[in-house]
């Protein structure tokens, strides 16, 4: 199992709205480890990965803010309700890249996140 995968971003709580409030995840964790360091977990409200939301530090990490793929996609959202969670995400502010588009494995869009970064909605055949 991979509990978490770290998202370098520029701010705890503008992160924290993004993925909550428009892409639907719930916060799972929000700790305080002092000196302006928290422990923020971010994910599916039915479990799986969480994104850990780790606030760049310094001009290397701030730099690779989102871009962290290389402007490919690198995260994968499993849906299974496309059209209900297209339409929601897209009334929430989500910009997504293309229309949603029918491929034998999903209907699927790339959207990006608040930050750049490239993201796949899908909802596998």
């Amino acid at each position: 199992m991979i509990p978490h995968v770290t998202l370098v971003v520029r701010d705890y709580d503008e992160a924290i709205r993004f993925y909550v409030d428009a892409v639907g995840f719930t916060l799972r964790e929000d700790t305080d480890l002092g000196g302006g360091k928290r422990w923020v977990v971010v994910g599916p409200s039915d479990g799986g990965t969480g994104l850990l939301l780790a606030r760049a530090s310094g001009p290397e990490q701030e730099a690779r803010v989102g871009d962290q793929t290389g402007g490919r996609v690198g995260f994968f959202l499993e849906t299974n309700d496309f059209a209900a969670d297209h339409d929601r995400m897209t009334a929430a502010g989500v910009h997504f890249l293309e229309p949603p588009r029918h491929e034998p494995y999903a209907t699927v869009a790339v959207f990006e996140d608040l930050y750049g970064n490239r993201w796949d909605l899908l909802e596998p055949t």
